[in-house]
């Protein structure tokens, strides 16, 4: 039993004697759980925040960058596919998928509300945060902005040099919208998911935008540089030179008017015309020699190994040439991104939002990914697949074990599911039998 569950019993302890029938609160309210009534206790805390700015990471990157926008977007729209469900345990391997009636706040979290829903906002959060809190509160579950909620911990132990304690563990989730009440949850009511753990902390989450900032960066330092080539001139930029006899003023006013005429994309091409003493050279400039493209390309492709996303998937220029969109590169790409990124994060996913629900006995919370659209093999794997399963289950069957154990085994690519009838050969007669 943790710090908060034994502060919890106590408290409620108390509050049953004075009032008979009494249940214990889904928040514990701050304004009469305090920090003193922890101290007393004798335990040190320790608080974990979320390290970089959630809305400048929303407002200044995932709000302005074309390329983060869409890689986001394509994990957002994937992972939000799968369904959640319970999953059979024997012996210590996977068995069959099943859903109960305890499943009911995952499917519907919110008033029209969905699992895709609950994931997506899942994922966002995890993007941007590094890390993704879901509260349930009754029978719903609530979504608890990252950048609100800080992980405290306890220990009884000294701490060493950095604050840390061996014996130390997370016995609360303090979250503190502003203008708003406070609240100090327990462990057992909300679900972190933190897919990538940051190094320099114990429980807190990094975002896979932190090591790529300086590529962020530098993709919308090109987009500005791009966007200012075409507002100060469409055409190669021009050098003018006047004669040395022009003033300071008739300098000035010069460039006043020369800029008013020729400036911004909407003059551009316009016929230039020059006074007396005015010499106009060409720098014959473009993106063109910057290499602009291939910049480009090449930095998008640092975010996307960065996000677990193939370019050929999200659709950047460069995983859409030479080869990558054949037929059997993109299906590796797909496998990749399935495999390399996707199942782990619904794996892990699965494990963070079990704390909410009581999964039966011998079974664990899982995720379904069959219905996945963009998972699915072509219609002549699947058909491959699906023949050569049908063919162990007959081969099996004719060796003697019962159908239903065939069948099992195969779907779980387990042989110790096989149950054996006794019978043998072909006839499946017993020994001896005429």
């Amino acid at each position: 039993m943790g710090l908060l569950e034994r502060v919890a019993a106590v408290h409620r302890g108390r509050v049953q004697r004075a009032r008979k029938g009494w249940t214990a609160p889904d928040f514990w309210d701050l304004d009469r759980l305090r920090w003193p009534f922890l101290a007393s206790t004798s335990l040190r805390g320790e608080r974990e925040e979320i390290e970089h700015d959630f809305e400048g990471y929303v407002s200044r990157i995932y709000k302005r960058s074309g390329p983060i926008a869409a890689l986001a977007f394509v994990r957002m729209s994937v992972f939000s596919e799968a369904r959640l469900v319970f999953r059979r345990l024997r012996g210590g391997r996977p068995g069959d998928l099943f859903g109960t009636s305890a499943l009911a706040p995952l499917e519907r979290p919110w008033p029209g509300g969905t699992t895709g829903d609950l994931l997506a906002r899942m994922i966002l959060d995890v993007d941007l945060a590094g890390n993704a809190y879901i509260a349930r509160v009754g029978d719903r579950l609530r979504r608890l902005r990252p950048d609100w909620v800080t992980i405290v911990s306890g220990s009884q132990q000294e701490p060493d040099l950095y604050g840390r304690a061996l014996d130390a563990e997370v016995v609360g989730y303090y979250y503190s919208p502003p203008g708003g009440k406070e609240w100090l949850l327990l462990p057992s009511q909300v679900a972190h998911f933190a897919p990538i753990p940051d190094p320099t902390a114990e429980w807190r989450g990094m975002s896979w935008l932190t090591p790529v900032l300086r590529d962020i960066g530098a993709d919308l330092a090109a987009t500005r540089h791009k966007l200012a080539f075409f507002e100060n001139s469409a055409t190669p930029r021009l050098a003018v030179k006047l004669d040395a006899s022009v003033t300071p003023e008739m300098f000035q006013r010069f460039r006043a008017l020369m800029e008013e005429s020729h400036r911004g994309v909407d003059r551009a091409y316009s016929t230039l015309y020059l006074g007396g003493g005015a010499d106009v050279v060409p720098l014959t400039f473009s993106l063109r020699d910057l290499d602009y493209k291939a910049v480009q390309a090449l930095g998008e492709s640092r975010l996307a190994a960065a996000a677990g996303v193939p370019a050929a998937i999200v659709g950047f220029s460069e995983g859409l040439q030479g080869s990558s969109l054949n037929a059997g590169n993109y299906a590796q790409a797909r496998r990749r991104f399935a495999d390399g990124t996707l199942r782990p994060l619904w794996r892990n996913a699965a494990g963070s939002l079990s704390v909410l629900v009581t999964p039966p006995d011998g079974a664990e919370l899982w995720y379904d990914d069959r219905d996945v659209a963009f998972l699915r093999e072509d219609a002549r794997d699947a058909a491959e697949i699906f023949n050569i399963e049908a063919q162990t289950v007959a081969y099996l069957v004719r060796e003697g074990f019962t159908a239903q154990s065939a069948v099992a085994a195969v779907q779980a690519q387990d042989v110790s599911l096989l149950q054996h009838t006794g019978l043998v050969s072909v006839q499946l007669q017993p020994p001896g039998t005429a």
